[in-house]
């Protein structure tokens, strides 16, 4: 925080620093998302074997339905701010990266754990991408694409899949999870090197 002068302007200071974090509604599920992922871990390891799948991954749904409904709130609402931007993806990749660790820690397999990491390691570099193309005023070149969404929507209904792990109306959830995440996978790696391809267009040699 800055160094005021005055009371009346270390005030005006804060309420500017709290402003940009407002608690409204869409903000709120985001805080909600995050909230919910100790709960899923708790319990997916700690409740009786049989309910632990179905029961984390429900609540993995209502969490990503959160992912859904802050955003379509915040446009509805005109609620949209800089910092309600910057959490809902941090939510997002820490409630992904949570269920796939337990995924890798509990099944185990070497494509499962393949797939984890290169799912996990690309929103690591492409965060840090979005990181040094805002730093050059280019942010906008490495948005979210329509890829990325599909990678987003297939990762996230294996994820569900593969917790419930269990046979639901005839569907056998974790094969078909699994080769879910498999595809999604991959299309986390075209997506990157698609986002990497637009970045290095706006890379001149200064940069």
């Amino acid at each position: 925080m800055r160094k005021a002068t005055g009371s009346g302007t270390l005030r005006t200071v804060c309420y500017r620093r709290f402003d940009d974090m407002p608690l409204n509604i869409p903000n709120l599920l985001t805080w909600l998302r995050i909230a919910l992922i100790p709960l899923i871990v708790v319990t997916f390891y700690y409740l009786p074997i049989a309910w632990a799948g179905p029961v984390s991954a429900i609540i993995f749904a209502v969490a990503g339905l959160t992912d859904w409904l802050d955003g379509y709130l915040a446009r509805r609402l005109g609620q949209t701010s800089r910092f309600g931007a910057f959490l809902d993806p941090v939510a997002d990749k820490l409630m992904v990266a949570a269920a796939l660790v337990m995924l890798v820690d509990v099944h185990g397999g070497l494509w499962l754990t393949v797939a984890a990491i290169v799912i996990i390691g690309r929103e690591i570099a492409i965060s840090a991408l979005r990181e040094w193309m805002a730093e050059i005023g280019q942010r906008a070149k490495v948005a979210v694409s329509f890829l990325g969404k599909l990678k987003t929507t297939a990762q996230m209904v294996a994820i569900f899949m593969l917790l419930y792990h269990y046979p639901l109306l005839g569907v056998p959830m974790r094969e078909v999870g699994l080769w879910l995440l498999y595809a999604a996978a991959i299309l986390t790696l075209w997506s990157m090197a698609s986002y990497l391809r637009a970045a290095l267009r706006q890379a001149g040699p200064d940069r």
